[in-house]
């Protein structure tokens, strides 16, 4: 580890240790040795339809799209183990993961009890959605990941450029509306660009699982902690652009502050609140994927919305805003600007940390429309994912969602 990382790994584990003492430690019991040694894995080698989707017996085809900034996502399709793959395809669903996931958080349980699997053995035309900066992504046309400017980004650009190319592509291709299921992330991506009315034409409905727009009340300790510490300024002013929980710095990093520092077990649970259906026994083969790399920019755009309030583009400062926006503040992403036709569900959980409840009802009152609600008491953030009782408890819900939609507006 050369010098400068091993300062920033020095300083940034210095404060973490501090946010991680008293209340927040209380809380941290389970899982510990498994997260902090992330970076001693194996990273899955091959594509994503090759290391776990074919493997499982499903047909799935590589695709390799291009936004309007140069960043190459990679976006698989997958059909059912009963049919030949683009024959006798249903109605297309993107799935579109949250922060530090990929495409793969679609696939880690078994085919009964993955969402991925689920849709496409119920014969829908699965898409699998991966973002810049995650492995199943393939770069930029001209910059290295190397480079901080390929990581000058944050969800506000992965709605504008990476999500809307992904539709656009699949609209194209299929030559049929998109059914869109947004996890985490996946949902503030997707409330911000179905305010674009070229967008939102393209959409058929969407169910959006721990749906975030506002994040003013979040309950996580250990992510309030980062957040009143400015880490997520602190760690930009130290030139690190990439958030690599696998890279060397931060290894070291979570290396610093589990061993010796604090009992960093169960380190998911401080941060996304209870999940109440999570296979345990499946903790290493999650470990395998997750997680992803995302941006320190991204990261405090996020920071951003907690410390405002507000569901805004991101801010640089009144000076840069006022060159690329032409005001002082950035300006607010309007919910009202989704059509009233446009169908949604929303599903949230009693024990999610992130998504909170009230800022959920804040959520809801800014739409035109009335969604269909799924209200699961049990579940935290990641059990929308990979809960062993998804089937019964969420999937069944948005089949019959998506079903009748598709009849309605086909008829």
């Amino acid at each position: 580890m050369t010098r400068p990382v091993a300062v920033v790994v020095a300083v940034v584990a210095a404060f973490l240790a501090g946010l991680l003492t008293s209340e927040i430690a209380a809380e941290i019991a389970q899982n510990s040795a498994d997260f902090y040694n992330l970076g001693r894995r194996r990273l899955p080698q091959q594509s994503l339809c090759l290391e776990l989707i074919e493997p499982s017996g499903y047909s799935c085809s590589e695709h390799k799209i291009q936004t309007k900034d140069g960043y190459l996502l990679g976006l698989p399709s997958v059909s059912s183990r009963s049919g030949d793959l683009r024959t006798q395809l249903g109605p297309p669903v993107l799935l579109q993961h949250g922060l530090f996931m990929a495409g793969d958080a679609w696939f880690l349980n078994s085919p009964k009890e993955s969402m991925g699997f689920v849709l496409a053995d119920q014969g829908f035309d699965v898409w699998v959605g991966n973002v810049r900066g995650t492995r199943w992504s393939h770069g930029h046309v001209s910059l290295s990941e190397d480079d901080k400017n390929f990581w000058d980004w944050s969800w506000q650009e992965l709605a504008e450029y990476d999500l809307a190319e992904m539709i656009h592509h699949i609209y194209s291709i299929t030559n049929s509306k998109v059914f869109i299921v947004g996890h985490s992330q996946g949902t503030i991506m997707s409330l911000a660009a179905l305010t674009q009315p070229a967008i939102a034409e393209m959409v058929e409905a969407a169910a959006l699982f721990c749906p975030i727009s506002y994040l003013e009340h979040i309950t996580a300790k250990f992510v309030l902690r980062m957040v009143n510490m400015h880490l997520d300024q602190m760690i930009l002013a130290m030139g690190i652009h990439e958030l690599n929980f696998r890279s060397d710095w931060g290894v070291n990093l979570l290396d610093s502050i589990c061993d010796g520092h604090v009992d960093c077990n169960d380190l998911l649970t401080s941060v996304t609140g209870k999940n109440c259906c999570f296979n345990n026994s499946r903790v290493d083969f999650y470990l395998d994927y997750e997680p992803h790399p995302t941006s320190t920019k991204n990261l405090h755009h996020l920071f951003q919305m907690i410390r405002k309030g507000t569901f805004s583009k991101y801010d640089y400062g009144f000076l840069k805003n006022l060159k690329l926006y032409g005001q002082l503040k950035p300006p607010s992403f309007d919910l009202g600007l989704i059509p009233k036709s446009l169908p949604l569900l929303m599903a949230y959980g009693g024990n999610d940390d992130l998504a909170d409840v009230e800022d959920f009802h804040h959520t809801l009152k800014e739409l035109q429309s009335t969604p269909e609600l799924v209200y699961l008491e049990n579940y935290g953030h990641i059990d929308f994912i990979v809960s062993i009782k998804a089937k019964e408890d969420l999937h069944d819900r948005v089949i019959g969602f998506f079903r009748s939609w598709g009849k309605s507006s086909s008829s």
